[in-house]
C-alpha cells in the first residue's frame, strides 16, 4: 500500500474513506487520552497492528497524518488512446508483434510492446493491473496448431484410429494373490514362505 494509509485503490466509496478517516481520528482521542494498543484495538475492532501503526502516524505528523489520502488508485501512464491501440496490439496476438513461435500473450510480452510502441515501462505486477483494468484476464492456451487441418483429423479417427487401437480383450486369466505362483516355485527353500510351496494342496 503506497503512503501510510492509503486506502484500497478502486474497491472503496468516498463515503467508506470517509468513515475510516472518522474511525482512525476517534482513535487518535483515546491514544492522546493514554489508552495503549490493545485498549485501542478492542474498542475500534481492529488488528493491534492497526492500532500501533495509527499511534506512530500520530506521533510522527499529528492528526494530519490519520487523514484520508483519497482514492490510492494510482494513475495510468497510457492515455486513453494508447489504452486502445494497446487493446488493438493485443487482438492482432503475439505474431503480428514478433513472436510467431507460439500465440501466447505473456506479461512479458506485453510489456516490452508497451516499452517499445510508447515508451513506458511497466513492471510485469504492474502490467497485469493493467490488463485488468482495460478487460484483459488470463487465459490458458487451447495448445492447439495454429495450422491444424480438422478434417484430416477426422479422417484418421474414423480410418486409422480403429487399427491402432485394436480390440480390447474383455477378460484375462489372471491370478488374485499378490504372490505370483510362478515366481514362488523358484525360491530358496530357507525363503520366508518356502514352506508354502511344499504344501500338498
Amino acid at each position: 500500500m503506497g503512503g501510510t494509509f492509503a486506502d484500497v485503490a478502486c474497491r472503496l466509496t468516498a463515503a467508506e474513506r470517509a468513515r475510516r478517516e472518522q474511525v482512525r481520528l476517534a482513535a487518535a482521542g483515546l491514544i492522546e487520552a493514554g489508552a495503549s494498543d490493545q485498549e485501542v484495538a478492542r474498542r475500534f475492532r481492529v488488528s493491534r497492528m492497526s492500532a500501533n501503526r495509527w499511534r506512530r502516524a500520530l506521533a510522527a505528523g499529528g492528526r494530519a497524518a490519520l487523514a484520508s489520502r483519497g482514492a490510492g488508485e494510482a494513475r495510468c501512464k497510457l492515455t486513453p488512446a494508447q489504452l486502445r491501440e494497446l487493446a488493438a496490439v493485443l487482438d492482432a496476438g503475439p505474431a503480428a508483434s514478433g513472436w510467431d513461435e507460439d500465440q501466447c500473450w505473456t506479461l512479458a510480452r506485453i510489456a516490452e510492446v508497451v516499452r517499445r510502441r510508447f515508451g513506458v515501462e511497466y513492471t510485469l505486477a504492474g502490467m497485469d493491473l493493467l490488463l485488468h483494468r482495460i478487460g484483459w484476464s488470463v487465459q490458458v492456451p487451447a495448445r492447439r496448431a495454429a495450422e491444424r487441418d480438422e478434417a484430416a483429423i477426422a479422417a484418421w479417427r474414423e480410418e486409422a484410429w480403429p487399427v491402432v487401437k485394436g480390440r480390447r480383450r474383455t477378460w484375462v486369466p489372471g491370478w488374485s494373490s499378490k504372490t505370483n505362483p510362478a515366481r514362488a516355485k523358484g525360491r530358496p527353500r530357507d525363503a520366508p514362505g518356502a514352506a508354502a510351496d511344499a504344501l500338498p494342496w
